[in-house]
């Protein structure tokens, strides 16, 4: 079978990454994101109406109620209304922590007690700041651990190509939630996390067969050796890909609006996964001058060299 020259390509794959990373650090420094409100606090309170009604309707009958930086939208269907509202500053902590059934109260009155309470939640100020500084530590923790385990499972080149790439794929992936403000909530969060798993765990593949290729050839320029590597891991790493995506396209036409965000982040995360582990993490092990020198075995002190006793 041809090989695909994957490695002829590099320079141009590492300048539209170089450029797509700018942009997602200007989106998230200009508008930053859309957070949710597990991290922002406030109330979320979703209703169900006995036939399609208007947004714009319920917003106008809360301002007229003096509610004040309410956010109402669709949720899954014409009849079923998501409303968020921060907390009022007119309220106390106590009433702020009641607000949902408030609101559900004003909104009941507008639609004459015509409508379902599905969900009431209430997150605190307090609890959202924090759990958005443990959501960043997380994150910064995952790195820090993927380091040290690929350097000592590999070696400290392979370690610093593999942060790269994981760097790489969370921060495209927060700009593009950024860039189109979708709502950046707990889910979303963990599905980050499940996104440095997974790009892990393709970029360890492949730097296996890196590592073993190197060790067995005696010639050859390191770019032919690491497109060698990655003709030989491409077939696992496009069927693994595409049956997970399938299962992630489920999630997310079948799953329903709590999930949407977690499935699409996913989605986007496994499909810059798979190019970080070709020309991300393979493209720094070239920058950084791997060689075989890098991979040989040592040998313990005192080993006999000759096989003889």
């Amino acid at each position: 079978m041809r090989m695909v020259p994957f490695m002829k390509y590099r320079q141009v794959a590492a300048w539209s990454s170089v450029a797509l990373l700018l942009g997602a650090v200007a989106s998230l420094s200009i508008q930053s994101l859309n957070w949710g409100l597990d991290f922002t606090g406030g109330t979320l309170v979703e209703v169900s109406y006995p036939e399609a009604t208007n947004p714009e309707q319920i917003r106008l009958n809360l301002d007229n109620a003096g509610w004040n930086g309410h956010v109402v939208q669709y949720f899954g269907s014409d009849r079923d209304i998501l409303v968020r509202m921060p907390p009022q500053k007119t309220l106390s902590d106590k009433d702020n922590a009641r607000l949902g059934d408030s609101l559900f109260a004003a909104l009941s009155a507008s639609a004459d007690g015509q409508i379902d309470l599905r969900r009431s939640e209430f997150v605190g100020p307090a609890v959202g700041e924090e759990l958005a500084n443990q959501g960043g530590l997380g994150l910064l923790a995952a790195l820090a651990m993927v380091l040290l385990y690929v350097s000592f499972r590999f070696q400290l080149k392979f370690a610093v190509g593999a942060v790269i790439a994981l760097f790489h794929d969370v921060l495209f992936t927060l700009g593009i939630f950024s860039l189109l403000r979708w709502e950046f909530d707990l889910t979303v969060l963990a599905a980050l996390l499940a996104v440095i798993g997974y790009s892990l765990n393709d970029t360890i593949v492949v730097s296996d067969r890196i590592r073993e290729n190197f060790r067995q050839s005696r010639r050859g320029k390191s770019s032919d050796i690491i497109d060698e590597s990655l003709n030989q891991t491409l077939g696992r790493t496009m069927i693994t890909s595409l049956t997970t995506l399938l299962v992630l396209f489920a999630l997310l036409i079948l799953g329903g609006e709590l999930i949407r965000g977690f499935a699409i982040a996913l989605i986007i995360g496994v499909v810059v996964g798979t190019y970080s582990s070709i020309y991300v993490a393979a493209n720094v092990l070239l920058r950084l001058n791997l060689s075989r020198e890098d991979l040989i075995v040592p040998v313990k002190e005192g080993a006999d060299l000759d096989g003889e006793p």
